[in-house]
């Protein structure tokens, strides 16, 4: 599994989305308030709108259309309107700089 560089994670406030495009994939790596850092494909699977405009709350992801709440750890929705989960990606922290790797972790397809 390859990681890319993503930037210095000085760049992503806590409680903060930011959105890249890895491999031809957008993705929302996020600043949890757990304080670990999480990436998911930056799209909604209800409304095909950027979760990186979103909220960050705990460790979920609101899409700001219509609320839907994603886990950042599992991609899995915690409700309605959207039902079927996002792909999640592994971060590494090296050097104070964000890695992603563009392989799905929870078997989502991007």
């Amino acid at each position: 599994m390859s990681f890319e560089l993503v930037g210095p994670a000085t760049d992503v406030a806590k409680g903060a989305a930011i959105s890249v495009e890895l491999d031809g994939v957008d993705i929302a790596v996020v600043h949890a308030d757990d304080d670990n850092f999480y990436a998911v494909r930056d799209e909604c699977t209800h409304a095909a709108v950027p979760l990186s405009e979103g909220e960050v709350e705990g460790c979920t992801l609101e899409c700001w259309l219509h609320g839907s709440r994603f886990d950042l750890r599992t991609g899995e929705p915690s409700g309605p309107p959207a039902f079927s989960p996002v792909a999640t990606f592994p971060v590494e922290i090296r050097d104070g700089d964000i890695y992603v790797s563009t392989t799905p972790s929870n078997g989502v397809n991007p």
